[in-house]
C-alpha cells in the first residue's frame, strides 16, 4: 500500500485489489447482487422511474444493465471482445451467448476468474469465453488483438487510469469500440466519508467526467456516446446498507463477528457518500480507423 498525500488516502495496486476481491466476494453478493458486481442501472438513461426492492431487484436489473451494453457494443459473431476486470464473468458470458462472439476476460481477483470459469462452461460458452488473472495497466496481449473492449467500474481501482487508457487503447484493432465507466464525484464530501468509501472499495479518489474525457483523449480514443448513469448511484447505496442489515446474521457467520463489528458504523458512511457524493459515467469510446 502506498500513501499519497496528494490524494488524500492510499494509492491501491493490482495484487491488493485482487486480494479484496478474494476475500470479500460473498460479501458483494449479500450486500449488492449476486449476478454482477457493476453499476445497476436501475432505471434507464433518460428515465426517472422508481425502483424498489431488495436482492431479487438487483438481479434482474444486473441482467438489464448488461442486455443495454450488448446493444451499445453491438458486436457481432466472430468479433473478439477484452472484458478488462471481468469480475465473476457474467457480463463476458451474456456477451458470448447473445452476440455470437469470442470474449476474453482478465481480472486480478482469482476466486472471481475461477467463477468465471465455472459459469461459462455451465452456460456453454467455454469455448468461446475464456477468463485469466491479468492488470489493466499491464496488459499481456499484442497489439491491435481486439475488435472491442469492455471495462466497468474498474478503473476507480487503478493507480494510474491514464495507463489503463493507453493500455485498452493500443490492444484494440483500429476501428474497435471501448465500452468503459468509471465514478465520478459530486460536490465537497468530508475527509471520514472519502476514507471510508476508499478503504472499503479499496479504491483511488473518484473523479470528474471532464478528466475522464481528458484521459481517453490522451490515450487517442474519440469520444462516440457519454450517458450520465448518476441517477442510481443514490439508490445502490440504500440499496446496500439495506441488504447489509437484512444478511447482517449470514455476513457474521462469514466473516466473523470481528470483522463485521468494523463494518457496522462504517455502513451509513458510505450510503451518505453514495447518495451525496457519488456519480457514474458510461463512456463509449472508438480507436480512429
Amino acid at each position: 500500500m502506498t500513501i499519497d498525500e496528494s490524494v488524500g488516502a492510499f494509492i491501491p495496486n493490482p495484487e491488493e485489489v485482487g486480494v479484496v476481491y478474494d476475500q470479500f466476494a460473498d460479501f458483494h453478493a449479500l450486500t449488492a447482487s449476486d449476478v454482477s458486481l457493476h453499476m445497476s442501472m436501475w432505471t434507464l438513461p433518460g428515465e426517472r422511474r422508481p425502483a424498489s426492492t431488495l436482492l431479487e431487484l438487483s438481479n434482474l436489473n444486473q441482467e438489464k444493465t448488461i442486455a443495454y451494453h450488448i446493444k451499445t457494443l453491438g458486436l457481432k459473431a466472430g468479433e473478439h471482445l477484452l472484458d478488462i476486470g471481468c469480475r465473476s464473468g457474467v457480463p463476458a458470458i451474456r456477451i458470448a451467448q447473445h452476440s455470437g462472439a469470442q470474449v476474453t476476460g482478465i481480472d486480478v481477483s482469482h476466486t472471481q476468474i475461477a467463477k468465471a470459469v465455472e459459469l461459462a462452461k455451465a452456460g456453454g460458452v467455454a469455448d468461446r469465453a475464456t477468463f485469466t488473472y491479468g492488470d489493466a495497466m499491464a496488459l499481456e496481449f499484442a497489439d491491435e488483438s481486439f475488435d472491442a473492449a469492455l471495462s466497468l467500474e474498474v478503473f476507480c481501482h487503478l493507480s494510474d487510469r491514464q495507463k489503463g487508457y493507453d493500455e485498452a487503447f493500443r490492444v484494440l484493432k483500429p476501428g474497435g469500440v471501448f465500452l468503459v465507466s468509471d465514478f465520478t464525484l459530486r460536490g465537497t464530501p468530508s475527509d471520514e466519508l472519502m476514507t471510508a468509501y476508499q478503504h472499503t472499495w479499496h479504491t483511488m479518489p473518484p473523479i470528474t467526467p471532464a478528466i475522464m474525457m481528458e484521459l481517453a483523449a490522451n490515450a487517442g480514443f474519440e469520444l462516440l456516446r457519454v450517458e450520465d448513469m448518476t441517477q442510481n448511484c443514490a439508490f445502490i447505496g440504500s440499496l446496500m446498507a439495506y441488504l447489509y442489515s437484512d444478511n447482517h446474521d449470514k455476513i457474521v457467520e462469514r466473516y466473523g463477528a470481528e470483522l463485521v463489528a468494523e463494518f457496522d458504523p462504517v455502513m451509513p458512511l458510505i450510503r451518505r457518500f453514495f447518495n451525496d457524493h457519488l456519480g457514474s459515467y458510461l463512456f463509449l469510446l472508438q480507436k480512429p480507423a
